[in-house]
């Protein structure tokens, strides 16, 4: 996300939570193309799970899949590299905390959006008729 988050573990739980409101947000968006295009809810939920990743975690995990990949022999290019990142020192744990608040953000999102359809179907009879009164 790149934003001038906290440092240490309140950066991390501030990152997770803005995660889980873009997973809710992506949910909301995507929920709403697949009910204007016929789409299944599956699609919705792919869909809003990678847009919520890329969006929530995107640089973060980029720069954590750059740390290991790059050439760190000298104490110059660790300088260069770790410079650019906000606060290093907890960089996994930020990556974990937004991809886990992503993910359940979209969850979430699904879960709230759809207790109202579920809610209206109660009661009524089905095919077989079970539900007599």
């Amino acid at each position: 996300m790149n934003l001038p988050l906290h440092f240490g573990f309140l950066g991390v739980v501030e990152a997770g939570l803005i995660a889980l409101l873009l997973g809710m947000v992506a949910y909301a968006v995507w929920r709403w193309l697949a009910m204007r295009f016929g789409w299944s809810a599956g699609r919705a939920i792919g869909w809003a799970c990678v847009s919520a990743l890329v969006v929530g975690a995107g640089l973060d995990a980029w720069n954590l899949f750059y740390l290991g990949f790059t050439r760190l022999e000298s104490p110059l290019y660790a300088r260069l590299a770790l410079a650019s990142i906000h606060d290093a020192d907890s960089l996994g744990a930020r990556v974990l905390c937004e991809v886990v608040g992503a993910l359940s953000g979209v969850a979430i999102g699904y879960a709230a959006f759809n207790r109202h359809s579920d809610e209206s179907s109660v009661g009524e009879v089905g095919e077989s008729g079970a539900n007599r009164d």
